[in-house]
């Protein structure tokens, strides 16, 4: 499909936004794929990898378009896979969540379920983007998410709910984690001329029905909200923790190694 012409300076908050959209499914993907033939139980080894590969081929697209668009704006022709195996750390623009070590099951279902809920709700929005593009790939990548957030709140009851065992680990994640779900919500100028001009949510309003889906999830689940406001944040911006880096090290070794190799 031809691109609209817009201006340059909404294109670059375009590429911007594709990129942090991508960025997080990516890394995510990566983090999820690295449970295939571990998991405690065939099916859920076999969930877990569907579950990434979901990820990483909506990654394909948001990172694909991104690369259209560099085309357009400045003649830079990236490809998604570029995108994901040619760029350092401090030039990905993933939240800090997605990086986090998958640590046991329940961490890794914990922060699951925490993207997911907010995953749907921005998709829910970018559905109705003006930019037509990011509007077909939200109404694809949507379908996917459904079954997402239906599957990680389950598993986050039924083990929260479950045994004094299952209960305390799903409690510990919840913990460790919770500090790192308010990036999600933090706006800057990208997002605020992005939500004026139609093209995607500001951050800050998504939190309202995540909220409403997280508490009523948690509150089956019997686990308690941790109490406190502090959030990590920086990765919209490039500042990672050192999980990226090894994260990067892993999915980048190939073409780092034998640069342009193809299968």
């Amino acid at each position: 499909m031809a691109q609209q012409s817009r201006p340059p300076s909404e294109t670059a908050d375009v590429i911007e936004l594709l990129l942090r959209t991508g960025d997080n499914t990516l890394v995510l993907g990566h983090r999820v794929s690295e449970w295939c033939g571990h998991s405690p139980v065939l099916e859920e080894d076999i969930a877990l990898a569907n579950s990434a590969l979901d990820l990483i081929g909506q990654t394909q697209l948001w990172l694909g378009l991104a690369g259209e668009l560099e085309a357009l704006m400045n003649g830079q022709a990236r490809t998604a896979d570029q995108l994901a195996y040619l760029r350092d750390a401090a030039q990905f623009r993933n939240v800090l969540l997605v990086e986090r070590p998958n640590g046991d099951f329940g961490q890794t279902l914990m922060r699951q379920f925490l993207f997911d809920a907010w995953h749907l709700e921005l998709l829910k929005t970018l559905e109705n983007s003006t930019h037509p593009r990011i509007a077909e790939i939200a109404a694809k990548a949507i379908k996917e998410v459904y079954y997402h957030v239906e599957r990680s709140a389950d598993l986050v009851i039924r083990l929260g709910d479950g045994s004094d065992e299952s209960h305390r680990r799903m409690q510990a994640a919840l913990d460790d984690i919770w500090s790192y779900a308010g990036e999600l919500f933090v706006a800057d100028a990208y997002d605020e001329r992005l939500a004026a001009a139609g093209i995607a949510p500001n951050p800050a309003d998504l939190k309202p029905k995540w909220e409403q889906t997280v508490l009523r999830v948690l509150s089956e689940a019997t686990l308690t909200v941790p109490a406190g406001t502090f959030v990590h944040k920086g990765g919209k911006r490039g500042i990672h923790t050192e999980h990226l880096g090894f994260i990067l090290a892993q999915m980048q070794f190939l073409q780092r190694a034998y640069p342009g190799a193809v299968w």
